[in-house]
């Protein structure tokens, strides 16, 4: 059975920083892309970084660009999203997720979905 389990998420306050971390088992994620994506109170989920299975390429929404860094663990099955400088527009549930393909979770798609980590951010 296929697992993803976030990790990292809690009360920060601004200007802060976060880690978030995602634990895949179930099958070999190697190949995967995984992401990160957040769904604030009335609002649509969005992606927020992705990553390839290889590492070589990364995806940042343009908010969070030069203050989240998304990086894989080195047996692939992993995934960490750094967060700093946080601001209380970067309160959300952030929830890991990977698929066979990288374009897919552009597009919000995803095969797996992690059950979610809350991140909030006070003023």
């Amino acid at each position: 059975q296929v697992q993803l389990v976030e990790s990292g998420g809690g009360l920060v306050q601004a200007g802060g920083s976060l880690r978030l971390s995602c634990f895949a088992s179930g099958r070999t994620f190697s190949t995967y892309a995984m992401g990160w994506f957040r769904q604030a109170p009335g609002k649509e989920r969005e992606c927020v970084a992705a990553i390839t299975g290889s590492g070589e390429s990364t995806y940042y929404k343009d908010s969070v660009r030069n203050r989240f860094t998304i990086s894989r663990g080195t047996t692939k099955n992993t995934v960490h999203l750094q967060m700093n400088a946080l601001t209380p527009e970067d309160t959300a549930v952030y929830y890991c997720a990977a698929d066979g393909l990288y374009s897919d979770l552009l597009r919000l798609r995803a095969d797996y979905w992690g059950q979610g980590a809350q991140v909030t951010v006070s003023s």
